[in-house]
This record gives C-alpha cells, structure tokens and sequence, in this order.
C-alpha cells in the first residue's frame, strides 16, 4: 500500500451505524455534554447536525444505519436537552427562593418576635415566656442559668389556654437576684387526674440582625440563632 492510498483510506473511514465516530468527534461531543453553564447542546445543535449528516453520508451500503437506531439518537439528543433546560430552570427556581427567604428576614430586622423556645434572656431583672397548655393543669416551673444551675422553682395552677405570659423578676426561690443573662426555662405539667400535659413554651426577643452566609438565613434574637419558619408570632 502506497502512502497516498493510506492518506486516502484515513480521511474517508467507513462509518456505519454500529461504528464508533473518530476519537476527536467523540471528545468534542462528551466535552459540549459535560458543560451545564452558558452554552448547551441546544447551541450546538449544528455540531450535532453536522455529525449526524456525516455519519449517514459514510454509511456502509451492506450495512446502513437501522432506522429504529437513528430515531432512538434523535429522541436521546432531545431528552439530554430537556433535562439541562430543566436543571437549569431549577437552578433559577432555588436562587429565586433563596433570594426571597433574605428579603423576608430581613423585614424581622428591629421588631419583637415570639419564636418556640425555652430560653429567655433576663434584661434590668425582668424575663417572659409563653406558655400554651391544653387543659386545666398544675404546672411545675424550674428555671436554670447558663451553667445549669436551677435557680428558681415553683408551681402554678393554670387555665388552659395558648401564650399565657409568664414573667420572672430574676430572684431566685432564698431571694437572691441573679445577675442579666441567659435562663432557661423547663415545664411539665399533669391534670387533675394525675395525667402528664404537653406544655410548650416560647419566647419573645428584639430581632437584632440576620445572618445572610446561612441557608436559610439565621435570625439573631436575645443571642440565640432562630430560622424564619421558627417565628409564630410580632408584637408590637
């Protein structure tokens, strides 16, 4: 064989339909499919075109192209495209909701919120929480400090009722006045009969900032982080 004839035998391979395109073809299809940002295989719908053309133009005559064959590559180039033209389009949808939650947060800037919680910050000797309970129940108060030392305790009888206010002066059962900070507050209850309540508490506090770099973002309030769905209620 002459190089001439090899030359010509390289630049006019036999392609059929269960032939794989030339390496350089293949990288440059692999490489149009592995990019999800600015172009997609809708922009290169010529590339694919023109690949398409040349295969069918270099089909072996004894062997063509089966037409079950060729309409499943059309289907499959449709499908890739739909499925980056959603992601995308899912992409748009996060970040719009993304962008949503920081503008809603950030309307809770300054104003009063009451979140679930058990932890209240007392402030010139005064604390609150909000207690819902069920039913008419005996509910035993125990308040900690940060350390876990209770620090005040004592038992009510209480209506049943939602955000019934309970306040604290910051004095502690022998009379001592603890310090501004953070107290935690635990609830338990049982009715006439003896049968535990579910109670559950809150807590209102100044929002003082929102953290933004979190998803979803933080909302800072008496120096404990809460979430925007975590907010039951503004008080004025």
């Amino acid at each position: 064989m002459t190089a001439a004839a090899g030359a010509a035998n390289t630049a006019s391979p036999v392609v059929s339909g269960t032939t794989p395109l030339p390496s350089s073809s293949s990288s440059a299809s692999g490489s149009s499919l592995s990019s999800t940002t600015g172009s997609t295989l809708a922009g290169n719908f010529q590339t694919f075109l023109t690949l398409l053309t040349t295969q069918l133009q270099n089909q072996n005559p004894l062997d063509p192209l089966d037409t079950n064959q060729f309409t499943q590559q059309l289907v499959q180039f449709a499908g890739v495209e739909q499925q980056l033209k959603t992601n995308d389009q899912l992409t748009t949808l996060v970040s719009l909701q993304q962008t949503a939650q920081s503008t809603q947060a950030l309307g809770f800037v300054g104003k009063t919120a009451v979140v679930d919680g058990s932890t209240a910050a007392l402030t010139n000797s005064a604390a609150t929480w909000d207690l819902s309970v069920p039913t008419n129940a005996n509910v035993n108060i125990s308040i900690t400090n940060s350390t876990g030392q209770t620090v005040y305790s004592n038992s009510y009888s209480v209506s049943a009722g939602n955000n019934q206010v309970f306040g604290w002066d910051g004095k502690g059962n022998d009379g001592t006045q603890w310090p501004d900070g953070q107290y935690k507050m635990t609830a338990t209850a049982a009715d006439t009969a003896g049968n535990p309540v579910a109670v559950t508490t809150q807590i209102q506090g100044l929002v003082n900032s929102v953290d933004l770099t979190q998803t979803p973002p933080l909302l800072s309030i008496n120096g404990q982080t809460y979430t925007v769905n975590q907010i039951r209620s503004i008080v004025n």
